[in-house]
């Protein structure tokens, strides 16, 4: 209801919600919450919750368990048939290697690609980054999509129903029905089309063709006689007077809007036509003002007389007073409502509802109590989502770019004021998968019907020239005045105020009933869709479940085999989509997340910030990285633009869509699903992007009419049928968790979702898209809207920055179209302003984005701008009249480069981008100057081009023909320069064998001759190209041929030369690298005349046998005959020394070596060639024999010394007769010496078997002794007295003679006490004797642990002589070590056991002494001295050595004191081992089988009986190596034998030896060969060499000249 403003400013605001459209319509909301009629039911708000900022939530976070994820190793199968018949776009499935680089990958997919506008790309399985969104503070805003309001052709019919009702009502004439034919509601709007489409409604009359636009409507042909006139009548009556009323007023409200955006609103770049005159002026024009006989009156005349109201039909509105609505309060709130709706007729539109809807009727729908009259003038909002206020003119407030740097800063803070409270964080740009890259500063206005929002125009620059400022309301249109504010009414669709005598015609008070001005009666056509409430993902993921569930439940078929409703199929999905969006009927909301910024929000991708060291945050296919990629141009733009170089998310639910549009300036997008349902989308080719365009526009023509820039808003769908029908392709796709979708440059694309799913996307541009970037830029400036960012900055930022030819390729071109461009302009101004003053921007000043925006095609004119000091306004050079109202004069031309520089910077990328092509033409002209060009030219210019960092298609085939000319001077090399020592390295490398090597030399042989220089001199002929080699070749090819002829005629004469002009000739053929067999007979013949010179002189000197066969091998390899003379005599000195040979290797491997026959052999080595390695052994064999019979003869009489300190040692002994084994024999005195030996080891044995060790090996004697003098020197300790008994204070382990300690070792820093007969600390187990109450080591005593008990009573050895000690070996007395002793100055050598025997004796001889005193008392003891002789006879119990005296004395004395067994002990003269004697293998074997006997045993385990043989019976064949001694002499030996019969023997075989032997001449070794006989080589003859082949030059030529030695 419209009111004054100044009572609107009075009134207080109404609580207030949203339109309710289609009240009565079949309707479904994504809350799932709808009463049994479909209207919807409110839900309770949250109000603390919906208005918390997003980055101070925290809600639940997503199970990633309940949403679809990618499965690794699953292949999905493309539809065959797909709805509409549409064609399955492209499905990549790259490799690993191919998926490395996006850019080099989809530039090998674009050729195809493009002709399908999408195409999708399925990652190979190992690619799966982590999902890098926090799902518990993840919040975001949705918007709100009614499915059937983004159908083109639905929204058109919703919006003329909605003018068509504010007209009604404006009228005073609200229509209370639809009218009805045939029984069914009659579709207005098509009506309306079907005359407008046959001429209009006096045409349709005069031809009669009612009936025919009946039929056309789907009326049946029964009735054709009623319909025409009941078409004719509905026509007239409804919609003749809005008709003829739009005629008039459409002209006045387009000049209105156009001043509004300062030009024509139609798709022009040209400067506005229309003189903007001041607004009072304006409405004053004749095309606003309406008068009693324009028009608009008649139309509204008969409209009222039509129209059924009571007592109201002759009313003139002029004079009119308003009338309340009759409209019910609590009844619908706006549009047609059926009279017959309560017999259940529901009309087509009739949830069709205005935007304009008071408080009063609003609260109504939503059930809230209303306040009458209720208005917001001010601020211009009704309700939460109500028209925003239009500043001065009704155009929005003008959009800024979001730049990533700035989306939490001042912008942002601004934007939240402006919006009236709401966040930031909350608006996240327009609608659907459109990114326009701009933050929207206030709520859009609007759709009538639906929750569409009305986009003003946009980034529209206010009046230039300062045309007004203002909110919507605070002055009034026609005239511009602010005052008065009781007679300004206020509009109710877009709150502009009117002063109600300024309106045509004037109205004398305020209407009681809603008032509308002419253009929201008009219509503009203005929409988008509204915000929706504030969700985290696992709110939005249950209310997208419910909902998808909720709504298929009851539209599945049942399915009689499953027995459940038949699971919903993408197909399903798919096809009730489009029904629904077909629908007029049935109107579902649902709620997309889309535009998303994920700087603010996070992006599902991992970041260098959250996630530094995940391998994905830095992946190219990373949508954070994808678009900075090297290859694309985006690197160029300075900072980062939300949705374009900074991703943007999208939160979906089941048919949540996003409509129709290509990408801003025509880019590249890369879209991919992290988790979540299907995408369905559709794909139109960049080349069908005009037909598309064309198809849209005849499909809805009204809506392009209000709105020429349509399709910039992403909120109009058209079906694919619809659009395949005029000609343009389309293409599907599904795209599903894992995948990405690309869409291409100029492709237009929409879809939907098929539930609760979560996607990324973004923009990047390769070079290929620079020329539809420009296009994209240009038809901005068509339609007037704002490019994203500047192309011309890109463009000069790239050529500053990159200065690689790649870059210059595509950057030249596309400046030299700007430099066109602006020279035009600039020619163009300086033309019609001489005068205009020029500046030129410094290097380093930078402007903002709005002080380069032209202020009227919205353009971006980086490199010129128009200004004028009066004002802030830019304009580019086309556009600089409509900068202000100054003189032309005052205006100025702003330059980023002047022309020179900008020439000089175009010319500069040219010829980078030009360098090919320079290089390609000089090359040209080089192969075309002359028939043979030099390769050093050639390889100069492959070097230049190899250096130019762009692909060059000459180059390919220019390498290829430098590198076989390369080959041929690197094949040809080796005959003109290469000296001949290389060739004897490689003949060196191919004698030693090396497979390798040989396989050089063998593959260089074959190209090594003459006939391949002469292939070769053709090949360079054939080639056609130039250079020194061929020039040589050509002289080494003569050369060759001379000597040739040279070397023939040598070998034609032999003796004709010397040895060192053979020689000569030798190293001329060599020189030439060739094969020759010229070369190769003379060579032999050289080297056979240098080997007989070698041979004579090695006469004399000393050879080995090794160089006599060297000799013998080399001879004959060079061919020299058998029968040669020097040949004869190696071969006589090699026999000789392999006899010599022989000989050695027998003596040395005899068991009993002859050193006489060893001597003889080494003194012959001198005459005879030997080899050097058995002579050395046999002189070693000698020395050593001679060293053991020195150190021998040495040990022998230093053992008869009468000095016993001057005999030698026991040890020195031992070491050297152990050494003599290891010779072959024993020297002279061995066996005395041995005897020795025997002796003093006869004396050791007596010492074992006095310790009771006589089984164990002699070395054990040592070893025990040593044993025993530690044991003696704790109990023989004289230090150790008689103590009381004392108790153990520690446990330490048990004693051994490792850890022995000495009495009196203190530890921690006090004596610790000893106890038992070992005389040493506690340690392990002790055992505690009853009657003494000394402590006893377990291991001592040989008690175990486990069998002693707490409760036991002990005794030990020394109060009851019946207990046992035990011991390990026997103790021999102390008389019979002082015996053994006295033994030892006779022995031979001096015992190692010497000093230990000593100290043992003398440690028991003082002990001894020391207890005499009770052992020889002459008193006696005494009762009281027990302790002391039980302390002394443990002593002596417990030493190694018995002292029988003593012990016997001290057991006397105890049980004479204190007996504890019934008899005296009896005396002891032995102290023998405890132990138990180990039985052998034989014995347990046969305790095992219970045999006593060892004869019973069976054979297999009885004891081998030992057999000696006789000296007579030894058997030979143990010799069988001392072949000489068995063969000749038939003489055996034994080592078991006496040496005294090993040296007769030896000396036997010497003296044979020496019979063979002893000779004076050296021919003892060598044999009589054949006598060497004269050769035929002078029977030879020669033949002529130019008549013969080279096979006929056979080797036995070269035998000839060793008769004809110089």
């Amino acid at each position: 209801m419209p009111m004054t403003a100044a009572s609107a400013a009075s009134s207080a605001a109404p609580p207030s919600t949203r339109p309710s459209p289609r009240a009565q319509s079949s309707r479904m909301k994504t809350n799932g919450a709808s009463t049994s009629s479909g209207t919807p039911v409110p839900l309770p708000q949250q109000p603390a919750y919906q208005t918390a900022p997003l980055s101070s939530r925290k809600a639940q976070a997503l199970d990633m368990t309940t949403v679809e994820r990618r499965i690794p190793g699953v292949r999905e199968a493309p539809k065959q048939m797909r709805p509409h018949g549409l064609q399955e776009a492209p499905t990549y499935t790259p490799t690993a290697d191919q998926f490395k680089d996006p850019m080099e990958y989809i530039k090998s997919i674009s050729e195809e690609g493009r002709k399908f506008g999408i195409v999708k790309i399925i990652p190979p399985e190992g690619w799966q980054p982590e999902f890098g969104v926090d799902t518990e503070r993840f919040h975001f805003r949705t918007r709100r999509q009614e499915l059937n309001s983004v159908e083109g052709g639905t929204r058109a019919n919703l919006n003329y129903l909605d003018q068509l009702s504010k007209y009604h009502k404006q009228h005073g004439t609200s229509l209370n029905r639809f009218p009805s034919v045939d029984k069914r509601p009659l579709d207005l709007y098509r009506l309306k089309k079907a005359v407008e489409i046959r001429g209009g409604f006096h045409s349709v009359c005069k031809g009669k063709k009612w009936a025919e636009i009946g039929r056309d409507l789907g009326y049946s042909g029964k009735i054709m006689s009623s319909l025409s006139t009941s078409l004719k009548n509905s026509y007239q009556r409804y919609l003749q007077p809005y008709e003829e009323w739009v005629k008039s007023a459409k002209p006045g409200v387009q000049q209105q809007i156009e001043a509004e955006y300062g030009g024509p609103i139609t798709p022009s770049p040209a400067s506005s036509p229309m003189k903007r005159t001041p607004l009072e002026k304006t409405a004053n024009s004749p095309l606003s003002s309406f008068g009693p006989d324009s028009p608009a009156m008649r139309a509204s005349s008969a409209l009222a007389a039509s129209v059924d109201t009571p007592d109201r039909s002759d009313i003139d509105m002029i004079n009119a007073t308003p009338i309340k609505s009759s409209t019910p309060a609590g009844g619908s709130g706006g549009g047609f409502t059926a009279v017959n709706s309560a017999g259940g007729f529901t009309p087509v539109n009739s949830g069709f509802t205005p935007v304009n809807m008071n408080g009063t009727k609003r609260e109504a729908d939503s059930g809230l109590t209303p306040t009458t009259g209720s208005r917001m003038p001010e601020n211009g909002f009704n309700s939460k989502m109500s028209t925003p206020e239009l500043n001065g003119n009704g155009s929005s407030t003008p959009l800024k770019r979001n730049h990533s740097g700035q989306e939490n800063g001042a912008e942002l803070r601004d934007l939240g004021k402006e919006a009236n409270g709401k966040s930031a964080e909350d608006i996240n740009g327009d609608s659907g998968e459109r990114r326009s890259k701009r933050l929207k500063k206030e709520p859009a206005p609007m759709v009538a019907g639906s929750h569409m929002t009305l986009h003003k125009p946009s980034s529209v620059l206010k009046v230039l020239g300062d045309r007004g400022h203002g909110k919507s309301g605070e002055k009034c249109e026609k005239c511009g005045r602010g005052d008065d504010m009781v007679n300004l009414l206020l509009c109710d669709g877009c709150d502009n105020g009117y002063h109600i005598y300024c309106l045509e015609p004037a109205l004398k008070s305020v209407p009681d009933r809603d008032w509308y001005c002419d253009r929201c009666l008009v219509g503009t056509g203005e929409y988008g869709f509204a915000d929706g409430e504030i969700y985290s993902l696992r709110q939005f993921q249950e209310k997208a479940n419910n909902f998808r569930e909720l709504y298929f439940q009851s539209r599945m078929p049942f399915d009689p085999v499953k027995g459940k409703a038949r699971a919903v199929t993408e197909d399903d999905v798919e096809r009730e989509f489009w029904r629904l969006v077909e629908s007029v009927h049935e109107t579902v909301e649902v709620e997309y997340g889309a535009d998303i910024h994920s700087t603010t929000h996070g992006s599902g991708f991992p970041t260098i910030e959250r996630h530094p060291t995940n391998p994905y945050s830095t992946d190219p296919w990373n949508l954070n990285i994808l678009p900075l990629h090297p290859e694309s141009l985006f690197r160029h733009i300075k900072s980062d633009v939300s949705g374009m170089t900074v991703p943007w998310l999208y939160v979906g639910m089941c048919f949540s869509t996003f409509c129709w549009h290509n990408e801003d300036h025509y880019t590249y997008s890369a879209n991919y699903q992290h988790f979540g349902a299907t995408k369905t989308w559709y794909g139109i080719p960049g080349e069908d992007a005009d037909k598309f365009e064309d198809s849209m526009r005849e499909a809805v023509p009204e809506l392009f009419e209000q709105q020429p820039d349509l399709l910039f808003q992403l909120v109009t769908l058209l079906t694919p049928q619809h659009l395949q029908k005029c000609g343009v392709r389309v293409y599907a796709l599904d795209q599903r968790a894992g995948q990405f979708v690309v869409t291409f440059p100029k492709a237009y694309h929409a879809g939907f979702n098929h539930g609760f799913n979560f996607n990324e996307a973004v923009n990047f541009a390769p070079s290929d898209w620079e020329p539809q970037g420009q296009e994209g830029v240009e038809r901005y400036q068509q339609f007037r809207k704002a490019p994203v960012f500047s192309h011309d900055e890109l463009l000069l930022t790239a050529a500053a920055r990159d200065s690689t030819i790649k870059t210059a390729q595509w950057l030249a071109p596309a400046l030299e179209r700007v430099k066109e461009r602006e020279f035009n302009e600039r020619a163009m101004i300086l033309e019609q302003l001489p005068e205009i003053n020029q500046v030129v921007l410094a290097d380093n000043e930078e402007l903002s984005e709005d002080e380069y925006q032209c202020g009227v095609c919205k353009v971006y004119c980086y490199l010129s701008q128009v200004t004028c000091s009066c004002t802030s306004n830019v304009t580019c050079p086309t556009h600089f009249r409509d900068i202000c109202d100054c003189e032309k004069n005052k205006l100025t031309l702003r330059l980023r480069l002047g022309n020179s520089d900008l020439e000089e910077l175009v010319q500069r990328v040219r010829d980078k981008a030009n360098m090919p092509n320079a290089w390609a033409a000089k090359l040209e002209k080089t192969m075309t100057d002359t028939p043979r060009p030099q390769l050093k030219v050639l390889k100069s210019l492959l070097t230049e081009g190899e250096k130019i960092p762009y692909y060059i298609p000459e180059i390919a085939p220019l390498k290829t023909f430098v590198d076989r000319a390369q080959e041929w001077v690197d094949e040809a090399t080796p005959f003109v320069s290469r000296k001949q020592q290389n060739r004897r390295k490689n003949e060196k490398a191919w004698r030693k064998g090396s497979a390798k090597a040989a396989e050089m030399e063998e593959k260089e042989r074959e190209h090594r001759n003459y006939d391949s220089i002469l292939r070769l001199m053709v090949t360079a002929e054939e080639l056609g190209f130039d250079c020194p080699e061929i020039e040589m070749l050509t002289e080494r090819a003569n050369a060759i041929r001379e000597f040739q002829l040279q070397a023939r005629h040598a070998l034609a004469t032999p003796g004709s030369l010397s040895t060192p002009n053979y020689e000569d000739l030798v190293e001329l053929g060599k020189s030439f690298n060739v094969d020759l067999s010229e070369t190769d007979l003379l060579e032999k013949i050289v080297k056979q005349l240098k080997w007989v010179d070698n041979a004579r002189v090695m006469y004399s000197a000393p050879l080995t046998l090794h160089d006599v066969e060297r000799l013998i091998v080399t001879g004959q390899d060079l061919g020299i005959p058998d029968t040669n003379e020097q040949i004869i005599h190696f071969k006589n000195q090699k026999e000789a020394g392999e006899m010599w040979e022989s000989k050695a290797k027998e003596l040395m491997s005899v068991e009993v070596v002859h050193f006489q026959q060893l001597e003889a052999l080494s003194g012959q080595a001198s005459q005879l060639p030997v080899s050097r390695e058995t002579l050395a052994q046999i002189d070693q064999i000698l020395n050593k024999q001679r060293e053991a019979h020195r150190q021998i003869v040495a040990l022998y009489e230093a053992s008869r010394s009468p000095y016993f300190e001057a005999r030698p040692k026991y040890k020195e002994v031992r070491e050297v007769l152990d050494a003599i084994t290891e010779l072959h024999s024993k020297p002279t005195g061995t066996i005395d010496l041995e005897k020795e030996q025997k002796r003093h080891e006869d004396w050791m044995r007596k010492g074992k078997k006095l310790f009771g060790k006589a089984n164990a090996p002699l070395h054990i004697l040592q070893q025990h002794m040593s044993y025993v003098e530690g044991r003696n020197k704790h109990c023989f300790a004289l230090e150790d007295r008689p103590r009381t008994p004392v108790e153990p204070s520690s446990r330490e382990p048990s004693p051994d003679g490792k850890n022995s300690q000495n009495y009196g070792d203190s530890s921690r820093g006090r004596q610790r006490e000893v106890f038992c007969i070992c005389r040493q600390p506690e340690a392990g187990m002790m055992i505690e004797c009853e009657v003494c109450h000394e402590w006893y080591h377990g291991k001592c005593l040989k008690i175990a642990r486990g069998k002693v008990k707490e409760d036991d009573k002990y005794t030990c050895p020394i109060c009851d002589y019946r207990v046992k000690i035990p011991r390990d070996a026997a103790r021999p007395k102390l008389e019979d070590l002082i015996e053994w002793e006295n033994e030892i100055p006779g022995l031979p050598f001096i015992p190692d056991e010497l000093d230990c025997l000593r100290r043992i004796i003398d440690a028991a001889s003082q002990f001894r002494a020391f207890v005499s005193t009770y052992t020889q008392s002459a008193l006696g003891l005494t009762s009281a001295e027990v302790p002391t002789m039980r302390f002394y006879l443990r002593k002596i119990e417990g030493a190694e050595i018995l002292l029988a005296h003593e012990t016997n004395f001290f057991r006397a004395e105890l049980h004479k004191w204190m007996p504890i067994a019934p008899e005296a002990p009896p005396p002891i003269e032995v102290s023998m081992s405890t132990r138990k004697p180990r039985p052998t293998k034989q014995q347990k074997l046969m305790a095992q089988m219970g045999i006593k006997n060892p004869d019973d045993l069976p054979a297999q385990y009885r004891t081998k009986a030992h057999s000696f043989k006789k000296k007579g019976d030894l058997d030979p064949a143990l010799f069988n190596s001392a072949s000489f001694h068995s063969q000749h002499h038939g003489v055996t030996s034994s080592p078991s034998e006496s040496p005294q019969f090993a040296t007769a023997t030896n000396r036997e075989v010497n003296n044979m030896f020496d019979q063979l032997t002893n000779h004076d001449s050296p021919d003892l070794y060598s044999k009589d060969g054949p006598a060497v006989s004269a050769s035929g080589y002078d029977n030879m003859t020669t033949q002529s060499l130019d008549t013969t082949n080279d096979s006929s030059l056979d080797n036995s030529l070269a035998d000839q000249f060793l008769e004809h030695d110089p």
